[in-house]
């Protein structure tokens, strides 16, 4: 898979990412566009993403809330997943270690222009001002210079 270049090294391998995967899992599609996933949380690029308030929260079907902590994890994992979308056409859930009914335990996700100008801007920020956001409170200081570089390159390999 093309993901696993970022899957797994600061990307996906957070609450937040097992939250999105069980998410697109529960929405037992095959198909999604990332509007709908933003949507679905709360998310929306014209408010300031550094600070993640309110919480980023979904409700499934059953009725649970599923938050997402940190707009910049759902911003990175589902930038990740649409790469891995572009360059195979599919992201196998359970080859991220999700358990899904899926039909072959994979959907696609695909993004409108905004969406992937929100993501774009979103990492490119990220990148240039890791310390001004809220995640930044959470990782040792000595591992933003790392983590804006994988992001840099991951919005590169994304948005061109």
């Amino acid at each position: 898979m093309y993901i696993q270049q970022y899957w797994g090294n600061y990307i996906g391998d957070t609450d937040d990412s097992l939250t999105l995967l069980a998410y697109l899992s529960g929405k037992g599609r095959t198909e999604l566009d990332a509007k709908e996933i933003f949507s679905d949380f709360g998310l929306d690029f014209r408010n300031d993403l550094r600070q993640t308030v309110p919480p980023l929260v979904y409700e499934d079907p059953e009725g649970w809330e599923m938050d997402i902590h940190f707009a910049a994890d759902l911003v990175m994992d589902l930038a990740a997943l649409l790469l891995e979308c572009r360059e195979n056409g599919r992201v196998s859930l359970t080859e991220l270690g999700e358990e899904t009914d899926l039909p072959d335990g994979s959907l696609r996700i695909t993004a409108g222009e905004k969406e992937l100008e929100g993501i774009d801007a979103a990492l490119a920020d990220f990148a240039a001002s890791p310390a001004a956001w809220d995640l930044s409170e959470f990782m040792p200081e000595e591992e933003l210079p790392e983590l804006a570089g994988i992001l840099e390159a991951l919005r590169k390999d994304l948005c061109g």
